[in-house]
């Protein structure tokens, strides 16, 4: 048991991303190192013993892989890697090798990972093993017109979804809706221009509530480790936006149609399979996510901590006890759900305590203030630089 308790001490979990994959790791005391950019509410959490400067994955790929090389020379053991978003997700699959001489994680296989994160692959799948997608068609802007016949209403989507490249046109949003064709062809330009390949998907009827999720970790023997399922509550902005609030659910369902889907993949890992429920109450599958969410903070606080059962396997630990997750538990993003609480007709009055009694919340924590006040003030301060009015930048006026 001491043998172990070294051991747990010395090998360090390294974050590659926010503050709830880290509040996931550090409810199972696990010690922590971050890899955030500046400004990030991760970086200044006290559950973050190292914080390590950030590069892009979609941007400077060497450069973070480099970044996390030197870091891993000075551990006294291989640290456990993490990853949350798809730009580190391929970062760490088409690297696995190299990183593997210095890292520790779980990853499905390469070939399936881009088939899942590309929607044009992802599609050519879904047809292949009989998944229950909804028809959808790909096009390239630069080189396709817009089709004649469409089934409205639609949804588009870039077939790999890069910041830089789609937020000019979309915004925060995942998706755009058409409801004709005449906004989609006024469109196309600036999609053509800006060499997006998208996928026209048909539309299931129904609110973003009624978009339900199975999450999961699969071991190298194939084993079922841990499991939930969660429901949206609010989406922010209401179509194809964030989701600021959300909740774990009980639905066998979704389960059982999460396991099937899981091994008709042959995945191993970590996963979460978003699924729309048509008002027939039929499942539709809409994506898969291979890899760590945020969603993994409100499944730990509702018993099924998916980030430390990896993490002990990697480390070589036992494995805590695996529970069923309490149906119920609910995160909130405050500052985004009070909007979306006020748009959907809920008072603030209403919404306050309900925020306030949600089991998990983004970044706001009683017993780690520093992440919300540093994280304001970054941003405050941040304003005032791009004004002009101080000359230093706000990471170092506030070490």
């Amino acid at each position: 048991m001491r043998a172990a308790g070294a051991r747990a001490a010395a090998t360090l979990a390294c974050v590659l991303g926010d503050a709830d994959l880290l509040r996931a790791l550090s409810l199972a005391g696990i010690p922590c190192a971050v890899v955030a950019a500046p400004g990030e509410p991760a970086r200044y959490s006290r559950f973050a013993r190292v914080v390590l400067d950030w590069a892009d994955a979609w941007e400077r790929p060497e450069a973070l892989l480099e970044l996390l090389e030197r870091f891993a020379a000075t551990q006294p053991s291989r640290p456990v890697l993490f990853y949350e978003e798809d730009r580190e997700l391929l970062l760490v699959s088409r690297s696995r090798e190299r990183l593997s001489r210095s890292f520790r994680f779980v990853v499905p296989d390469a070939v399936l990972v881009e088939d899942l994160v590309d929607k044009g692959r992802f599609q050519a799948l879904a047809q292949r093993l009989d998944l229950p997608v909804p028809p959808a068609r790909m096009l390239n802007p630069r080189v396709d017109a817009v089709p004649v016949h469409l089934r409205f209403p639609l949804a588009l989507k870039p077939l790999v979804r890069r910041g830089d490249q789609w937020n000019p046109i979309a915004g925060d949003a995942k998706a755009l809706r058409f409801d004709a064709r005449l906004g989609l062809v006024s469109l196309w330009p600036r999609l053509a221009a800006a060499g997006i390949p998208v996928l026209l998907q048909q539309l299931i009827p129904g609110p973003e509530t009624c978009i339900e999720s199975y999450h999961v970790y699969v071991d190298e023997h194939g084993e079922t480790v841990g499991e939930f399922t969660g429901r949206k509550i609010r989406t922010w902005p209401p179509a194809y936006g964030d989701s600021p609030a959300l909740v774990i659910t009980e639905a066998p369902e979704v389960t059982a149609l999460g396991r099937e889907l899981v091994r008709r993949l042959g995945l191993r890992g970590v996963a979460k399979l978003d699924f729309k429920r048509a008002p027939d109450g039929q499942l539709y599958l809409l994506e898969v996510n291979p890899r760590f969410t945020l969603w993994h903070h409100l499944g730990a606080r509702a018993g099924v901590n998916i980030p430390a059962l990896v993490y002990a396997d990697l480390a070589g630990l036992p494995r805590g006890r695996v529970l069923q997750a309490r149906a119920g538990v609910r995160w909130c993003k405050p500052w985004d759900d009070v909007t979306a609480a006020r748009a959907a007709g809920v008072s603030f009055l209403r919404w306050l305590p309900w925020a306030l009694g949600c089991e998990a919340k983004r970044v706001v924590a009683w017993d780690d203030p520093m992440p919300f006040v540093r994280a304001v003030l970054w941003r405050g301060m941040s304003r005032v630089f791009r004004s002009g009015a101080v000359t230093h930048p706000p990471e170092t006026r506030l070490s």
